[in-house]
C-alpha cells in the first residue's frame, strides 16, 4: 500500500538489475513497473468501499491516508513496520480474535502566528486519541451489535485562542488542556446493515457535513464548520465534547443513504449560576452527561454516484442536510421594546426568539483518476450553510478545496491541497457594531467576514507515520474585530499562520 517506500535508490538499482540481465530483460517490463503494479492489485479499489469518511462510500480519490478529524477512516499503523514487536505478548491479535479492538493515534504539532493576529508567537499542542471497538457478535454471540468509546487527552495551547483571535480555528486538535471521555455508545445494526441504531454519547462532527477531501486541511472549520461551532450552543456536540443522544441511519442500497439524531443540545451542560460560558470548562472531564438543555435535531441525506466498477464518470456525493435547535434565543440586535442593544436606554438583553436551525449542502467530486493507478488523482469540494441572520453571529458559510493524492512519482500516499473557507457575520451583528460606535460617539471596528486560506502537503513516512506542514491566511481574524491586546482597539490584522504536524498510529 505505501508506494513512498519505494524510493528513487530502490528503483535505479532495479532498473539496473533487469537491464543487466541481458535479453531476458528485453522480453519483461522493468522491475519496478512490476512491483508497482503488484503494489496497485494489493491496494484493491478505494472508490466505492466503506471507507469513505462520515461512514459513507469513498467517492473522493484523494481521501487523505491520515487525518485529526474524528471522522476519517485510518487503517494504516505502525505495528506493521514493527513486525513481532507491535504486539508484545500478543495481546492485541488475542483481543481482535474475540472482537475487541484498540487504536491509539497521537498528534502533535507546532503552529507559529508569523505575522499580524493579536500578537506574534507559537502553539505546541498535542492530542492523545484512543479508540476502543467491541463487536459484540465475536464476543458474545450478539448479532449486528456494537459498542464504542473514545477518550482524548489534550495537552499544550491552541494558536486561535492563544494568538490569532479568529472564529475559523486554525487548528482542527486545538481544545484546553485536558483528559476527557468523548464518546461511547452502543449501536445495534439490523436487516444486514440497511438499519442502525445508535445511542449513548455521541459526537455529530463524524457524521454530518463530512468531506471526503476536506479531511485532509488542519483548519477545524474545514471540518466542523465555523457556522456550527459558533452558532450551536456549545458548539455542538463536537471535538472535542460529545452530548447524550440517538442517531438513527437507513441505507437503502450501496449509493444512498438517510441518517438523523436527537441529540442534548449543549455539550457543556446547562450554566446554572452564570458564571462559566465555556462548556469545555464546564465539563472538564467529558463525564457531565448532560440531559436536561433544549434538544438539538440534526438530518441529512447522502447519495453517492459512479462507484461500481465500470461507471462512466467520476464518482462523487452530494449531500443536503439541515439541523434545529429547541429552546429560546436572544436576538442580536434589539430588546423586548424594540430598541437597539447598543442604546443606553435599552435593557441590554435582546429579545427572546424561539428555536434556531439551518441547511447545509455539500458536493465532493473526483475530477481525475491516474490510469495506471486509480486510487491515485484530484478531488474538489464546496460546501455551503446558512441560518438566520438575527439570532446567530454567523449567517452564511462557504468553503472549497482541491485535493491531489499520488501527485509525485513514488509518492502514491502522498496528499496535497488548497482550501478556502468564508464566514460572513449576519446583519444584526454588523448594525449592532455601527449603532454601539454611534451610540458611543467613538469610532470602532465594524465586523463583516472572516475568510482563511490553506495550502497543506500530508508526507507517508510509513505505516502509521506523517508528517504535515501547512500554511494558512487568515483575513480579517474574528471578522474584523478589536485586538483585546491593542490599547487604542485597533482592528486584529491579518494573520499569517504556519503549521507542522505529526501523525503517529498505533
Amino acid at each position: 500500500m505505501f508506494r513512498g517506500l519505494c524510493t528513487p535508490q530502490v528503483r535505479s538499482l532495479a532498473l539496473a538489475s533487469s537491464l543487466m540481465s541481458g535479453s531476458a530483460a528485453v522480453a519483461q517490463p522493468p522491475l519496478d513497473v512490476l512491483s508497482e503494479a503488484a503494489r496497485v492489485a494489493t491496494e484493491g479499489f478505494a472508490i466505492g468501499s466503506d471507507a469513505g469518511a462520515g461512514g459513507d462510500p469513498q467517492t473522493s480519490v484523494a481521501q487523505p491516508v491520515f487525518s485529526a478529524q474524528r471522522s476519517a477512516e485510518v487503517t494504516s499503523t505502525i505495528q506493521d513496520l514493527l513486525g513481532p514487536a507491535g504486539d508484545p505478548g500478543g495481546y492485541r491479535a488475542f483481543l481482535r480474535a474475540r472482537g475487541i479492538t484498540y487504536d491509539l493515534i497521537y498528534f502533535t504539532e507546532a503552529v507559529h502566528t508569523a505575522r499580524g493576529g493579536m500578537r506574534r508567537g507559537t502553539a505546541t499542542l498535542g492530542l492523545v486519541d484512543v479508540d476502543v471497538d467491541v463487536d459484540l457478535d465475536t464476543l458474545a454471540g450478539w448479532k449486528g451489535g456494537a459498542l464504542h468509546t473514545t477518550f482524548y487527552q489534550v495537552h499544550g495551547r491552541g494558536a486561535s485562542r492563544s494568538y490569532v483571535g479568529n472564529l475559523l480555528t486554525v487548528s482542527d486538535i486545538e481544545a484546553l488542556s485536558a483528559s476527557r471521555l468523548n464518546e461511547v455508545w452502543f449501536e445495534q445494526s439490523l436487516f444486514d446493515g440497511r438499519l442502525a441504531v445508535r445511542v449513548g454519547q455521541l459526537a455529530t462532527d463524524t457524521e454530518y457535513m463530512v468531506s471526503q477531501t476536506g479531511i485532509l486541511f488542519t483548519n477545524g472549520s474545514l471540518g466542523w464548520a465555523a457556522i456550527l461551532a459558533s452558532n450551536l450552543r456549545g458548539g455542538g456536540p463536537s471535538y472535542p465534547l460529545a452530548s447524550p443522544g440517538v442517531r438513527v441511519k437507513v441505507v437503502p442500497n450501496a449509493n444512498l443513504s438517510f441518517q438523523a439524531g436527537l441529540y442534548d443540545g449543549d455539550p457543556g451542560g446547562p450554566d446554572r449560576l452564570g458564571r462559566e460560558p465555556d462548556p469545555q470548562r464546564r465539563n472538564r472531564t467529558g463525564t457531565r452527561f448532560p440531559l436536561t438543555d433544549p434538544a438539538l435535531a440534526i438530518a441529512e441525506v447522502s447519495y453517492a454516484y459512479n462507484i461500481a466498477p465500470g461507471s462512466v464518470g467520476e464518482p462523487g456525493t452530494v449531500t443536503l442536510g439541515g439541523w434545529y435547535q429547541f429552546g429560546r434565543f436572544n436576538a442580536l440586535g434589539r430588546d423586548a421594546e424594540g430598541r437597539s442593544l447598543a442604546d443606553p436606554a435599552s435593557s441590554g438583553i435582546g429579545r427572546r426568539l424561539g428555536g434556531d436551525g439551518g441547511i447545509y449542502g455539500l458536493v465532493d467530486q473526483t475530477i481525475y483518476r491516474e490510469p495506471n493507478d486509480p486510487n491515485d488523482g484530484a478531488s474538489v469540494f464546496l460546501r455551503a450553510a446558512g441560518s438566520p441572520g438575527d439570532r446567530n453571529l454567523i449567517d452564511l458559510y462557504l468553503d472549497a478545496g482541491i485535493a491531489y493524492r499520488g501527485l509525485f512519482r513514488g509518492r502514491s500516499d502522498d496528499t496535497m491541497g488548497l482550501a478556502v473557507g468564508h464566514a460572513r457575520i449576519s446583519g444584526a451583528a454588523r448594525r449592532l457594531d455601527v449603532e454601539t460606535a454611534a451610540f458611543g460617539g467613538v469610532p470602532g471596528p465594524r465586523r463583516s467576514a472572516e475568510t482563511v486560506v490553506e495550502a497543506t502537503y500530508q508526507a507517508v513516512l510509513g505505516p502509521g507515520v506523517a508528517v504535515q506542514p501547512s500554511i494558512q491566511y487568515v483575513f480579517k481574524p474574528g471578522g474584523g474585530v478589536g485586538n483585546p491586546r491593542d490599547p487604542d482597539g485597533a482592528r486584529i490584522r491579518n494573520a499569517a499562520v504556519f503549521g507542522l504536524r505529526a501523525t503517529i498510529r498505533y
